[in-house]
């Protein structure tokens, strides 16, 4: 049996009545107590995850509203930011074990704390389930509170945090979040799903997962701190979380969770990443983690940077995905654990939408794997869109000789012959603002309101870590941000429609809300593949 069990951040209606909430923010206020050149302060562990000290612009932590009141001096020792710093992985299959890691060295020194104040020693971090029953999706009460039970100041307590709809109420637009908060019909949420738990394959893609894989796409070089294409978990819902938590304000001040250089300032990303950590942990019950060296081993397997925390009393960790691939193993685990339903066959379902006769397919003979041996672009936009107030729209020139080959494959879809699958990719995401969420409509008739075709949604994107990866000195010379939507059912409703045989697709790319012409936010392409056998 685990001896640490996270659990649930809105038992006892995720008020101080939860003992580990109160612990937390006990222990939170500890941290926070500690000077940012303390291995062991909040401030420090928060630069881990990321940090624009040195750069002191928005989003520089110099410029940022109190509570919490965050330092930018004393620095710690150069070898020490070399060590510790900046070291978040997104955009890489490496993306949940630097997490689970990240979580447990931040979890043990705020037990050590929370145990030198009479606190119990197998305290453990807890989650928030925003896909919970009754409203979960709101943020836990006891975030929103300014003072503690004792009337002390509250460290959950974050200025910068706007939500959604930018007037400070937290929630996370799940389904039955967007039905108690329904917003503006002109712009609309994108919706957070768990969908990712259907995949079945960590990296790569089949009928059940779409490019570049639940966990994320394998990087090179190994060691990977932002930019590129996020893999699905951490596309939806990490990415889409961040975003509509922080959000920004109406004159477009950004809050701590949008930008992953500030996001850890703001104790509910430790509530947040716990769930997805949760979630991959639920996925492993059925599916498996990568068992090649590059990523068991991690960057170390190439002499690269390493995978490293302070730990209480001063010493280093140094770990690898290897040893964060079994939660059990690291003596954890989570009071639930239960995976959502994925639906039954998705591929047997599809091949009767597309005609073929139901008596004659066998959902357990129905092979699930599409090799990705023939990958082909359909079209792509001419030129490089440039978002405004309320988004962009473009046409995608199709290649007829490739739009042909999908129809082909649709028509001729049966047991034996598997039809395309066909993935829109919005490629080179650039822009100086991470607090938007972008949701992708195909053929939406000008002037409607997104929210009343959801069948026409490809998916959303939420830009967190758009600015740094958009840094043409970044660490990966500014490429922006790249996000892969699955857009085979609307493909396919298009064929039954008869309305597949047109030499272009209209893109709407519609923003969960007024994006500001300073936010420079371009989509470098819009590309359209099909996927077959």
């Amino acid at each position: 049996m685990a001896t640490f069990t996270r659990t649930n951040a809105w038992k006892n209606g995720g008020t101080f009545s939860n003992q580990t909430l109160l612990w937390y923010a006990k222990g939170v206020g500890v941290m926070q107590s500690r000077q940012l050149s303390d291995t062991s302060s909040w401030w420090f562990f928060a630069a881990i995850h990321g940090e624009n000290i040195a750069k002191q612009s928005f989003p520089g932590w110099g410029f940022l509203p109190s509570p919490p009141s965050v330092p930018t001096h004393p620095l710690p020792s150069a070898a020490d930011r070399n060590l510790y710093w900046n070291q978040c992985q997104h955009q890489t299959w490496y993306f949940p074990p630097w997490h689970r890691g990240y979580l447990i060295a931040l979890e043990k020194h705020l037990r050590a704390a929370i145990v030198k104040l009479g606190g119990p020693s197998n305290w453990a971090l807890p989650y928030w389930n925003y896909f919970g029953p009754s409203k979960q999706f709101q943020m836990p009460p006891a975030f929103a509170d300014k003072k503690l039970p004792d009337g002390s100041a509250n460290p959950l307590f974050v200025t910068a945090r706007y939500g959604p709809d930018a007037d400070g109420n937290i929630y996370v637009p799940t389904a039955a979040g967007i039905q108690h908060h329904p917003g503006d019909p002109n712009f609309g949420n994108g919706a957070v799903t768990q969908k990712c738990m259907s995949n079945d394959l960590y990296t790569g893609s089949d009928v059940k997962t779409k490019p570049p894989g639940f966990g994320g796409p394998k990087t090179q070089p190994l060691f990977w701190h932002g930019g590129g294409t996020s893999g699905n978990l951490e596309n939806n819902p990490h990415n889409l979380v961040h975003v509509y938590v922080g959000n920004q304000t109406p004159q477009g001040k950004e809050g701590l969770m949008t930008d992953p250089r500030l996001a850890a300032l703001d104790p509910i990303f430790y509530m947040h990443h716990c769930n997805i950590d949760r979630m991959w942990a639920a996925w492993n019950v059925k599916n498996h983690n990568p068992t090649t060296n590059d990523w068991l081993k991690g960057p170390a397997v190439d002499g690269e940077r390493k995978f490293a925390m302070p730990l209480p009393g001063g010493s280093s960790w140094v770990y690898t995905p290897s040893q964060m691939s079994d939660l059990g193993a690291l003596d954890y685990t989570y009071d639930d654990l239960q995976a959502p339903e994925s639906a039954a066959a998705p591929l047997a379902e599809r091949l009767v939408r597309l005609g073929a006769p139901r008596d004659t397919i066998r959902p357990e003979e129905v092979a699930p794997v599409i090799t990705g041996k023939e990958i082909e672009l359909v079209g792509a936009s001419p030129k490089a869109l440039k978002l405004e107030t309320t988004g962009a729209r473009t046409a995608v020139q199709l290649d007829p000789r490739v739009r042909n080959k999908v129809s082909e494959s649709l028509t001729e879809a049966a047991a034996v012959q598997k039809p395309d699958r066909v993935y829109l990719e919005l490629e080179n995401v650039r822009g100086h603002s991470d607090a938007h969420v972008l949701s992708v409509y195909i053929n939406l008739p000008e002037g409607a309101k997104p929210g009343d075709h959801p069948e026409l949604l490809a998916g959303s994107a939420g830009l967190f870590g758009l600015s740094s990866a958009s840094e043409k000195d970044g660490s990966h010379g500014g490429q922006g941000l790249n996000f892969v939507m699955d857009i085979t059912k609307i493909v396919d409703d298009l064929h039954l429609q008869n309305a597949l045989d047109t030499d272009h697709l209209n893109i709407s790319i519609v923003p969960h809300g007024p994006i500001q012409a300073e936010a420079g936010i371009t989509v470098g392409r819009v590309n359209i593949y099909r996927q077959g056998e």
